[in-house]
Order: structure tokens, then sequence, then C-alpha cells
């Protein structure tokens, strides 16, 4: 990835994040990685290679098994390890289970745009006494993960096969909004670029600790508000403790 592309760290920079930064990731962001490719990941891939970006997708059993969503996605699409689709992808998606957040490669992220799509989800991951406490959120978890990269939470409250289906263009009454969440403002809007791109209205709610407002069980899970009924359900939103 160009230096150009990276959001760098306020000790390389010395001060204020550059406000150029969202600008310079989308004019020459052309490849995104993926760890992790289950339902969300695969989704998101078709989405970005009929946008005209080239994708990296890795999982955790290994690039061979990934060789017929590669055959699908077409020329664009290529296969790797985490690593590597963390190394190439100028922007990288992290869609994995909570489980595998401590096999998330660490220095190929630095200075990067991450995506996470992810929710917690007891069953699936065990109880986690943070999480349950409500003291820190998913993405925040991740964030402690990558210290030098930008996380922002995104696509975590659609359902996978709507994310093909339920998109449309710029300016469409009743356009399906998605939120953005991210301690750094620029990389929130690089994010909400690409929603926008992909077909959804973006509607930015702030750092990663707001994330809990769209996670599991509040208004605005998997629910097709548009923009003004999105923003109203997050802010409608209630911590577990007080349902």
């Amino acid at each position: 990835m160009p230096s150009s592309c990276t959001l760098r760290s306020r000790s390389e920079l010395g001060g204020p994040w550059n406000s150029s930064a969202s600008a310079a990731l989308s004019c020459c962001m052309t490849t995104i990685g993926f760890i992790g490719s289950g339902n969300i990941g695969s989704q998101l891939a078709r989405l970005a290679v009929a946008h005209g970006y080239d994708v990296v997708m890795s999982n955790s059993r290994g690039p061979e098994t990934l060789s017929d969503l590669v055959a699908e996605l077409g020329e664009r699409a290529t296969a790797g390890t985490r690593d590597e689709a963390a190394a190439k992808g100028d922007l990288v998606v992290v869609t994995v289970p909570l489980a595998a957040i401590s096999t998330i490669p660490v220095e190929p992220l630095v200075g990067k745009v991450v995506v996470d799509t992810n929710n917690y989800y007891p069953q699936r991951d065990g109880q986690i006494s943070e999480l349950d406490a409500e003291t820190t959120t998913v993405s925040e978890i991740l964030q402690d993960r990558l210290p030098e990269s930008h996380v922002v939470k995104a696509f975590n409250h659609i359902a996978a096969a709507d994310l093909t289906t339920a998109g449309s263009p710029s300016g469409t009454a009743g356009r399906r909004a998605l939120i953005v969440a991210g301690n750094d403002p620029e990389a929130r809007k690089a994010v909400g670029d690409l929603i926008d791109e992909f077909g959804f209205e973006p509607v930015d709610i702030g750092v990663l600790s707001e994330g809990w407002r769209i996670q599991r069980d509040t208004p605005g899970y998997v629910a097709p508000f548009d923009a003004i009924g999105l923003e109203l359900a997050v802010a409608d939103a209630k911590r577990y403790a007080d349902m």
C-alpha cells in the first residue's frame, strides 16, 4: 500500500489527524483484503469486485479452501493467508468470530483502516466478561488488538443476503442506511464513502464506544431503516442491563 494511502498515527503526524487522509485513501484504494470469507465477507467481496476493486480473500483453513469463491468472484479476486490479505489490502475487512481476534495479524495492519463487522453472540463466542458487563464493545476489543490501526465498525447490522440486494443509488428515497463508528473521523469518512459506493446511506454514530447502540437486540439491528429512521433507532438503544 503506498504511504499516501495510509492513515498515519498521531505520533507520525505530530498533531491532529491528517484532514486529507480519507481523500487520499479513496483516491488510491484499489485492493480490499478480507480476513474471514464467510457470509458477510463473501458478500462484501462480491460488492467490491462489482465496483471495480481487487480483493484478497483469506480464512482460517487456508487459501486452497477458497478456490470456488475466488473462481466465482473472477479475475479481480485472489486467495491468500491472513497475513497476505492484511498486507495487500489498502483497506482490510475483519469478519471473523470473536474467538479468532487473537489470530489477526498486527504488523501488516499498522496505519491501515480496518473494518470490523463483528457482533457478540454468547452462544457462539462463549461468555466474555467485559462484554457481558458492557465495559467495552466488540470493536474496541479489536482496536486494542490493533493499536496502530484505525478500526471502524460497519456492516454488522445487516443480514448478509441484503448486502447485494438492498442497496440503491445515492439520492434514492428511503435508501437503506448503515452506521459507521470509529475513533478517527477520517477513517469513518473513508468507510462511509465505501458504504455509499456500495449502495447504502452512511450514518456516522461517533466513536467506537458508541458501537453498542447497534449491537444485537437493539432497535436498529438488522432492521431496514433509512438514515433518519436509523438515527432514531440508534438514539433509542438501551444497554442490555436496562432492557
